[in-house]
């Protein structure tokens, strides 16, 4: 039992620095911030099996649950909005 345990935890770490790369390196922003939910649920999962509930569920809850929403709506009102044109261009010499 201890052989299908260790080969789960190194899966399970091996997915989350995966799941941290690819959100990190993703160029598109609703693509990143769907990833990062998806790190902070495993990383809720790891809390779990390290016998930490309470950090766990607040792992899920906050780091994945809020602060994914948060950030999801942000990439798309980024996307959404087109760039303002009342900011003066800086490198033109032009006022």
């Amino acid at each position: 039992m201890t052989e299908v345990l260790l080969a789960f935890d190194l899966l399970l770490s091996t997915t989350l620095v995966g799941l941290a790369m690819a959100a990190l390196t993703s160029r598109e922003p609703r693509r990143a911030v769907i990833l990062f939910i998806a790190f902070g649920l495993l990383l809720a999962l790891v809390w779990a099996r390290l016998r930490a509930p309470d950090v766990a569920l607040a792992e899920a809850a906050i780091g994945a649950g809020l602060a994914g929403a948060l950030m999801l709506s942000a990439a798309r009102r980024a996307s959404r909005s087109p760039p303002s044109r009342d900011e003066p261009d800086s490198g033109t010499g032009q006022d």
